[in-house]
């Protein structure tokens, strides 16, 4: 009973939510996809899809949903061994310098955005120049961003050496 239960109400409901957001979008690939999903609950509301074809539907539903949660779990498990690995540190550089370094490349990026907005609002005849010259930054990034890469490797060594 529960198994026929959970078919009637488990991928119905998911078809008539999804339907009705896709039907929301002013998009005709969104809109052939709304139809299609009608035409589906159509069939299901009929019996031309079976209780049987929904159980099974729903179970494959469950198991991509399982294999998601495994992998985020994963993903979480691997950063909590990195925090770990870090505060466990004796040396306090260790410990702090690469989320300040983080830290300070997001400030530094957003007062550049900031500043390059405000001006390119404030003189948009400049634009072309002001973005010619951004793009002309991004050697500094690219050194930036290889030492925080560095970084992030180095504590996955350490992490595995530790853990």
């Amino acid at each position: 009973m529960i198994p026929a239960l959970l078919a009637q109400i488990g991928l119905p409901l998911l078809i008539k939510a999804v339907g009705a957001g896709l039907d929301a979008i002013d998009n005709p690939l969104a809109k052939t996809a709304a139809k299609g999903l009608r035409d589906v609950e159509v069939a299901v509301g009929q019996g031309v899809v079976g209780a049987d074809q929904l159980a099974e539907a729903n179970r494959h539903a469950e198991a991509m949903v399982r294999a998601q949660l495994a992998h985020d779990s994963t993903v979480v498990r691997a950063v909590n061994q990195t925090i770990r690995a870090e505060v466990a540190s004796d040396d306090a550089f260790v410990r702090r310098w690469r989320p300040s370094f983080g830290y300070a490349m997001a400030l530094t990026w957003v007062l550049m955005m900031g500043a390059i907005a405000a001006a390119i609002v404030m003189t948009p005849l400049q634009a072309p120049a002001i973005i010619a010259a951004l793009v002309n930054t991004s050697p500094i990034w690219g050194v930036a961003l290889a030492v925080l890469g560095i970084s992030v490797v180095k504590r996955s060594g350490d992490k595995r050496r530790d853990g």
